[in-house]
């Protein structure tokens, strides 16, 4: 990062503030993992229910085929990096043999009895080579202790360290803010900062997701992404009281309603403006490839499109979030044909759209460059740790880039060097014409990663011009692409 001495001539004290604020380790890697997969799967599955009672038997668990290694290669099949079980849901079933519970996989007769679902998941992730992390429900209707606050507090932080300690690495820990009542009729005041205590101390490399301090709800559970999604935006937004506020409320099933406007601008130097306490807290995308959350054969022929799913993808992976799309597995514990064949086909067009850099050959010059360690020729070396900026106090600098050849593409990728901060706020695309400048494509921020979707266009000559950035903006990488239907 550029050291700032002494403020920027034309930054504001709070826009200042906010180009001081970067991510953790942690959170760098989480950004790097970029599209993983949401696993709802337990009692409900065998129900037919999106929230359970607490009542069910466990015998009713019983997927005779469950094989986590199918699930790990379908999710593989469409490009994810890691995997987020839901160990327990809100009614308290729990997918390991937990010690403090017998509603659990021991209490049915699925492997004798002796079956541990996130002992099978979490080795098949690893022998796959994926991330894996876990969903455990704070809001438990089984435990008759759940509203005793300090009692289910015990027990919740007995069942978190079974979860943080027997199964390896845990890249993600997602808590959502779901809070109701339990079986005595009483709602529980839960200690997050406890349970913030014990992952930190555990595994201190995993993000704790949502209801947490290292990663942010986007605001729904509907693939809807912001057109300009800041990371440092004010620390409030970390409370998780808001984000219970704001989740489902009903088992309607229906989810699909778009963030409030009010939420909508959440890091601009407007939205900042009088706030000192400014975090990184960088958003998750979540929904799902079905109307609901558990696997309900009645939706089989409702899994979402190729299309809908790249829409999503694009705005999501290419907005400066991350995507955790959720795929629950069927009665016999496999990921249906259905959802395989779309992920499939999905992976398909990701890796051969991005394969081939149509710029790895291009040759770029700058308006402005800080120095020699800051080249232009960093936006191409495809090494995130390397990238060009100009001095500090140029905010508005054009880059004009020379592809070797005509080439057609459709996509347009931008990278900020977040570890010096998220920079960029407006920038335009434009290819030459003759003797003109055609703008392509006109937008906000970049952060983490920018996919610009644009009609196809055939040029040699591009022109990026970052039209308003904080202090200096930054670029690690800049590629082109077409995309391979």
């Amino acid at each position: 990062m550029v050291e700032v001495e002494g403020g920027s001539e034309g930054l504001d004290e709070f826009t200042l503030l906010a180009t001081q604020v970067v991510p953790s380790e942690r959170q760098l890697k989480w950004q790097q993992t970029e599209f993983y997969a949401f696993v709802h799967f337990g009692i409900n599955t065998f129900t037919d229910r999106e929230w359970g009672t607490g009542k069910e038997n466990p015998k009713l668990f019983n997927p005779t085929e469950l094989d986590a290694d199918q699930w790990v290669s379908v999710f593989k099949s469409a490009g994810m990096r890691g995997l987020i079980l839901t160990c327990k849901h809100h009614d308290g079933f729990c997918l390991w043999p937990s010690r403090y519970t017998s509603h659990s996989v021991a209490s049915s007769d699925w492997r004798g009895g002796k079956g541990d679902v996130v002992r099978e998941v979490s080795e098949a992730c690893r022998r796959g080579g994926i991330k894996f992390g876990f969903y455990l429900s704070p809001w438990d209707r089984h435990e008759p202790t759940y509203g005793d606050s300090d009692a289910y507090n015990r027990f919740f932080l007995g069942q978190l360290r079974e979860l943080l300690t027997s199964y390896g690495e845990i890249f993600s820990v997602w808590f959502d803010g779901a809070c109701g009542e339990g079986p005595n009729g009483k709602r529980q005041v839960y200690d997050w900062e406890a349970y913030y205590r014990l992952i930190r101390e555990l595994q201190p490399g995993a993000v704790i997701s949502v209801c947490g301090p290292d990663v942010r709800w986007c605001g729904n559970e509907a693939g809807h992404c912001r057109a300009s999604e800041w990371s440092v935006v004010p620390a409030v937004l970390r409370e998780a009281e808001r984000t219970a506020e704001k989740s489902q409320k009903v088992d309607d099933g229906t989810f699909a309603r778009r963030i409030n406007t009010a939420d909508e601008d959440l890091g601009s130097r407007d939205a900042i403006q009088g706030v000192r306490d400014l975090v990184w807290y960088p958003a998750e995308v979540n929904t799902s490839i079905r109307p609901g959350w558990f696997y309900h054969a009645a939706e089989d022929d409702g899994v979402r499109t190729v299309d809908e799913l790249l829409r999503i993808y694009y705005g999501s992976v290419g907005g400066n979030a991350c995507l955790l799309l959720n795929v629950p597995p069927d009665r016999r514990g496999l990921i249906h044909e259905a959802d395989a064949a779309v992920l499939h086909e999905l992976g398909r067009v990701i890796r051969d759209t991005f394969a081939t850099d149509l710029a790895r050959h291009a040759k770029a010059v700058a308006s402005h460059t800080l120095d020699s360690e800051h080249g232009i020729e960093n936006i191409f070396d495809d090494n995130p740790d390397t990238y060009w900026c100009p001095p500090l106090g140029i905010e508005q600098p054009v880059i004009e880039v020379d592809l070797g050849q005509e080439v057609t593409f459709d996509r347009v990728v931008l990278c900020e060097h977040i570890r010096s901060g998220q920079r960029i706020e407006n920038f335009t695309v434009a290819y030459r014409s003759g003797d003109d400048w055609v703008e392509c494509y006109r937008g906000t921020v970049v952060g983490y990663k920018r996919i610009c979707c644009l009609d196809r266009t055939n040029t040699r000559y591009v022109r990026v011009h970052i039209t308003s950035s904080r202090g200096y903006p930054t670029l690690s990488r800049l590629g082109f692409y077409l995309e391979k239907r």
